[in-house]
């Protein structure tokens, strides 16, 4: 059956409004890590993403009575922009439903476009959802992001051109939301080339892929990340994954911290600023490269957007240097005495110190929260564990802690005195106006609020660190008013930085 989609790729209607996008050679990282690797440039797209490409074969091939109807689409990114496009282009109606957390500059590129904007909900399922009534009211046809035939068709294009531009090739590394696009380029390569090696990349937060790999069926996760949000997706597609689990030769997850190091890769080499999933592919290829200690291979990673809000910028260089394990986070608790910095600073010799944390909280010992640079990115972090111990200090490695990353490092200021029943949670807020309010108006006057933080993050979902004071009696009513407000969250009060620094 297969033999179809290789047709279909062939045929496919893509370059009305798609470019055949050009590969760059990473030269700075190949020199790294001893492989030749390359970048498929999808980020030079018009709409600085691939999704033209499934976005426009799907709507060309409508019939004229479809046509007239319009269509519409459920996205906060940029399915929406390529939907848009492609309908202009096509002189039809575009109607795209997001949510309202969206940030403004997705919104006015959508319009940009053409695309009639509907702003609805805080999140994807919300907004697909009344994009579906809206549809049954109005006749249009839906535009599915990666679980269409025709949609998978045009995002294989750029296997086909993988295949023009480039020759032996050992690895293709693609990024996996939905699974549109691996599926697409898996399909058309292995029919091409068997020995190419296709390997699938999901951020770890958000592996719905490994998990059906696993489970060999298609699963829904409880909850996905939101840094890569380009590829939160709950479910992989059914079409999507039948055409994958007979394609490709495996998965592999990256989190956070090297996707921002991948962001930092594409931009020494190319001077383009990647988005969290448009950088995913080559996060996966530096882990498996390592991993596997692949020497002289020639792999390419999809280069698969570039819609990042500037306001994202200073977190993803901020978790850069921890991505590409040159820089560990450490609680250490030094003697509350005249010189006691200069003889830590002595301990780690040469060694950088990158931050450096310190409120006065006891007479007799300090608690500090440093950042200090490592000379070794796999046993780096040991050294300086060792270091400090055989000196005495008592050392807590922080490095791979979320809540020390995103929170209690902006926080320290000296422990809480006389603080009873404190529970701490974790939340994610929308990103729109009034979302903290109701939130607040809900708890009322109930329960008081002992900490708080939040740090914008330029994306549609804002991190905030919370604490409640609440007897123990309350505290099912507390979290049954959290589970009313179907804000994310997770209660957090054994997280290591918090006792340490906080509690």
């Amino acid at each position: 059956m297969n033999i179809n989609y290789i047709k279909k790729i062939l045929s496919a209607f893509v370059y009305d409004v798609a470019i055949q996008t050009p590969i760059s050679k990473a030269k700075f990282l190949s020199e790294r890590i001893n492989n030749e690797i390359l970048l498929k440039r999808e980020d030079l797209q018009p709409v600085f993403s691939f999704k033209i490409r499934g976005a426009y074969n799907k709507i060309i091939q409508l019939s004229e009575v479809e046509k007239k109807s319009g269509v519409i689409a459920a996205s906060a990114g940029n399915h929406a922009q390529g939907v848009a496009l492609a309908a202009r282009n096509i002189g039809i109606k575009s109607v795209i439903v997001m949510p309202i957390t969206t940030p403004e500059i997705k919104v006015r590129s959508v319009r940009s476009f053409g695309g009639e904007v509907v702003l609805f909900g805080d999140n994807f399922n919300a907004a697909y959802e009344h994009a579906r009534e809206l549809q049954r009211e109005h006749g249009y046809t839906f535009i599915h992001p990666y679980d269409d035939p025709d949609v998978i068709a045009g995002q294989g294009t750029v296997g086909l051109e993988i295949t023009r531009q480039v020759s032996s090739l050992d690895y293709i590394f693609v990024p996996v939301g939905g699974g549109g696009l691996l599926a697409g380029i898996a399909t058309y390569i292995k029919f091409i080339n068997p020995g190419i090696k296709i390997i699938g990349v999901e951020s770890e937060d958000s592996a719905c892929l490994t998990e059906a790999f696993k489970a060999k069926e298609r699963i829904v996760l409880d909850h996905v990340g939101i840094f890569a949000d380009g590829v939160a997706v709950k479910q992989v597609g059914e079409e999507t994954f039948r055409l994958i689990k007979d394609n490709v030769d495996g998965t592999i997850t990256v989190n956070t911290d090297e996707i921002c190091a991948a962001i930092k890769d594409i931009y020494d080499d190319t001077r383009s600023i990647a988005e969290p999933a448009g950088a995913l592919a080559l996060a996966g290829l530096k882990k498996y490269a390592s991993e596997n200690k692949l020497v002289n291979q020639k792999m390419i990673a999809i280069l698969s957007g570039a819609n990042v809000n500037f306001d994202r910028l200073r977190h993803i260089s901020e978790r850069t240097e921890i991505g590409e394990k040159r820089e560990g986070l450490f609680a250490v608790q030094i003697p509350e005495t005249p010189g006691a910095f200069k003889t830590f600073c002595n301990v780690l010799k040469d060694r950088n110190i990158t931050e450096f944390n310190y409120r006065y909280s006891d007479p007799d010992r300090a608690m500090i929260f440093a950042g200090v640079q490592l000379d070794d990115p796999v046993l780096g972090r040991e050294h300086i564990m060792e270091a400090l111990e055989t000196q005495g200090y008592k050392v807590v490695d922080l490095s791979e802690d979320e809540i020390s990353k995103l929170h209690v490092r902006y926080m320290i200021g000296g422990k809480a005195q006389h603080m009873a029943n404190e529970h701490l949670f974790t939340f994610e807020f929308p990103e729109r106006p009034g979302a903290l309010a109701d939130f607040l108006n809900g708890l009322g006057f109930r329960w008081n609020i002992s900490l708080f933080h939040y740090r914008i993050h330029g994306a549609d979902y804002g991190r905030v660190l919370l604490g409640i004071q609440v007897d123990k009696k309350d505290l099912p009513e507390l979290k049954k008013y959290l589970d009313s407000t179907d804000y994310n969250f997770t209660e957090v009060n054994d997280n290591v930085s918090y006792s340490l620094f906080l509690k």
